[in-house]
């Protein structure tokens, strides 16, 4: 039998959640030496109700007792507030909507992470998102998880070469009843917990509450497509394209004022005019300005470390959304998308993240649309 010393070294980032649990119990039954490391990425008022990191960590810590595996509290919160929050907040005053998810995996999990876990003497690292690497003639592939309805290939399109060659994706394997169910025949003591949700650092907190305390106001009118004020935003930044909800205007009783919808029908948010300070919505979830047909991305990586060919391909524009057909074209520091099915609420911040299959190729940060 392997000794402890022969054995290949992983270190498992221990979030708390059930994913990141049956991660480290996989690999240890696989014959790794298995060490978790729990991330402390947020400090600012991590005692309120509506931050978690507190009963996450214990949650960790009674997961590694089960397991039998050493687990220690790592602080990265300098380098988050660094790296990803700073950015998060330069973007949303720009009036763009990013996605801080994205930028935490590229930033902290896979690289402030990876670094500590490589003086921790690791071979890999794990962690339990839903995705797969695949080795190919000395490449690596970024590869949809099996379960499609909880694939995060999305969230990890900036891997590039060197990170994808040190992780592992145990549970990308695996659908969620399973790991669920593998959690319970353990008997891990969070087998039953709700998957978090939210941005990494805001919890479950209201976003507009949050964002408050860092952007100031900067109230403006909310403008139909003909042009009337309809109603009074609360600052461009707390609003994103597509949102229908905290909008404080109700329905325009005159007939014929609005496209795609009855006189009721709901109101979203179309446009943001950061210049005039203006926030434009239209009324019908199909309303035209609310669809793309292309559009143009900057900030651009890919997982090979160059640029696919141009041609055919997939794309997703948000997370929770279908695979769309589209074609790859050049652009200058960047690339274009065109689709040939309009695409809905294009936001700018967001990423544009091109597949190949179920092959991820990277993507870019959506930097403008074109209207239908």
């Amino acid at each position: 039998m392997a000794t402890k010393e022969s054995r290949p070294r992983v270190v498992v980032g221990l979030s708390g959640g059930v994913d990141s649990a049956v991660t480290a119990y996989l690999l240890k039954q696989q014959g790794y030496d298995v060490v978790a490391i729990f991330m402390k990425n947020w400090e600012d008022d991590d005692d309120s109700e509506y931050c978690s990191s507190n009963v996450d960590f214990v949650d960790a810590a009674s997961v590694a007792d089960v397991i039998g595996i050493p687990i220690e509290h790592v602080n990265f919160a300098a380098e988050y507030k660094d790296r990803v929050f700073a950015e998060f907040l330069r973007e949303y005053q720009a009036g763009r909507t990013p996605n801080p998810d994205v930028l935490c995996n590229a930033e902290i999990k896979f690289k402030a992470f990876l670094d500590h876990a490589m003086r921790l003497g690791a071979e890999k690292i794990a962690t339990g998102h839903y995705a797969r690497v695949r080795e190919r003639d000395g490449r690596f592939e970024l590869l949809k998880g099996l379960d499609e309805s909880k694939d995060q290939s999305y969230f990890l399109h900036r891997l590039n070469q060197a990170q994808l060659a040190k992780t592992l994706f145990p549970v990308g394997e695996l659908r969620k009843t399973e790991v669920r169910r593998i959690a319970e025949e353990i008997g891990l003591p969070n087998a039953k917990k709700k998957d978090s949700t939210g941005i990494c650092f805001i919890g479950e907190r209201p976003f507009r509450e949050f964002l408050n305390r860092y952007i100031q106001k900067e109230p403006g009118p909310i403008k139909d497509e003909r042009g009337r004020v309809i109603g009074k935003h609360q600052g461009l930044s707390f609003y994103t394209l597509g949102q229908r909800q905290g909008l404080g205007i109700g329905g325009v009783k005159e007939k014929g004022a609005q496209r795609g919808g009855g006189e009721h029908a709901p109101w979203f948010v179309a446009r943001k005019d950061i210049e005039n300070n203006t926030l434009w919505v239209v009324q019908g979830h199909d309303h035209p300005w609310l669809l793309s047909s292309a559009l143009e991305a900057d900030d651009v990586s890919w997982t090979s470390g160059e640029a696919p060919a141009p041609g055919s391909y997939a794309a997703k524009t948000r997370y929770r959304q279908a695979d769309a057909p589209c074609t790859l074209e050049d652009a200058d520091d960047g690339f274009a998308l065109e689709f040939g099915d309009p695409q809905w609420a294009v936001t700018p911040g967001q990423s544009a993240v091109l597949y190949d299959g179920e092959v991820c190729l990277g993507g870019g940060v959506i930097a403008g649309a074109t209207a239908a």
